[in-house]
This record gives structure tokens, sequence and C-alpha cells, in this order.
């Protein structure tokens, strides 16, 4: 058992690859909730129809899909088919009773996702980005994996953006590896949000792989 009690501050806490496995086997039982709902998250909603609006189609891969939330509005979107990866084998259980996802692929998006090369027209990711535990250093796995011309929306808290070198990450990517980057700026939570993170802020990374 974690000695982290399975809640935000936890999630922002967390420092490695075990201790967000640790925290989300405890928590993904009554994630959808006990935290989506009770907190107003929003930012699934938010990073899915900006997915759809930039023209994103599948098959596309969810990063970080949790329990499923983002992926559910992407399937509510008539996009598919949709794979699931997250580094929880217990979020991915509750992702897959959605009946949803194609696929589910258990991955710690540091050491890559086992996938073939030119896998996915489409990559996106809520919340992943969010917690400031996993940085820039997962964009070429990503990249990796996704098709040409491939729709990226990945969501990033706004708080982190710059400071854990995002900025600079997707300023070299432009170079010659993406294209078409804009960055709209959402609220994570709703008006019924409380507690010190309801103000949060995320940009929501639109870009196509060249």
């Amino acid at each position: 058992m974690s000695n982290k009690t399975p809640d935000l501050h936890a999630a922002y806490a967390l420092k490695t690859s075990e201790d967000s496995k640790r925290l989300y086997a405890e928590w993904a039982g009554d994630y959808d909730e006990g935290f989506a709902a009770l907190e107003d998250y929003q930012l699934h909603i938010h990073t899915a129809r900006a997915f759809v609006s930039a023209g994103g189609q599948g098959p596309v891969l969810d990063v970080g899909a949790g329990t499923g939330l983002c992926g559910a509005v992407l399937a509510g979107l008539g996009v598919g088919p949709i794979d699931a990866t997250d580094i929880s084998a217990e979020m991915l259980d509750e992702a897959m009773r959605k009946d949803i996802y194609r696929d589910a692929i258990e991955a710690d998006l540091n050491h890559g996702i086992p996938v073939l090369r030119d896998s996915y027209s489409g990559i996106v990711s809520s919340g992943t980005f969010t917690h400031g535990h996993l940085g820039p250093e997962a964009l070429p796995a990503l990249l990796r994996i996704a098709r040409p011309g491939a729709q990226f929306a990945l969501s990033i808290n706004a708080r982190h953006y710059e400071a854990l070198g995002f900025a600079d990450a997707l300023q070299q990517l432009q170079k010659d590896q993406i294209e078409n980057l804009v960055l709209p700026t959402v609220r994570i939570y709703g008006d019924l949000a409380a507690g010190p993170n309801k103000d949060d802020l995320a940009l929501i990374a639109l870009f196509e792989k060249s």
C-alpha cells in the first residue's frame, strides 16, 4: 500500500513511475466518482473536443488513459478505433469496462510504448502531463508511433509548460518533426470545483507530425 492517500494532492506530489503505479492502483476503483465528479474535472472534455475540432481521427492512442474519461468523450464524438495506454493496470481494467477501447497497453512512457512505428493517426493525452511528474522527454516516444500527418492533442499544465521544458522541446520539434502548433488555454476544473487547484489552467498542445 502507498503511504499517499489517493487524491489530487497526492497526484501532484508524484515523483517516480513506481509512485504513480502505487497511487493509481489504489485510486482506480473510485476515480470517476471520487475525483472527476466531485472536483468537476473538465480537462478530458476540452482535450477530446480540441482534437476533433482540429480534424483528428482514428485510429487514436489515448495516452495516460486512466479510467477512460477522455476516451469516452472521443467515442461519443464518433472517433475510433481507440486504444488505451497507461502505467496502471488497475486503471486500464476500469477503462476497458467502458467498452470503448479496442486494446489496452500497459506501459511506462519513460520507457516507450510497445507498438509498431507509425501505428496511429491521432495521439490524445488528457492529464498525463498535468501533475508534473512526466516531462517532455516522453514526446519522442509518442512521435515514433504516430503516422506522418497524425493529429496530436496533449494537455499540459500551464504552470509546467515552461518550467519543465515543454516550451523549449516543442520549439525544437517544430524545426523538422511537428507543424501547425497551437496552444489554446483551458480550465482544468469547472465552476463547481473547490480547493487550492480549482483555478488551475492547462494548455492543449495541438500539432501534427511532419
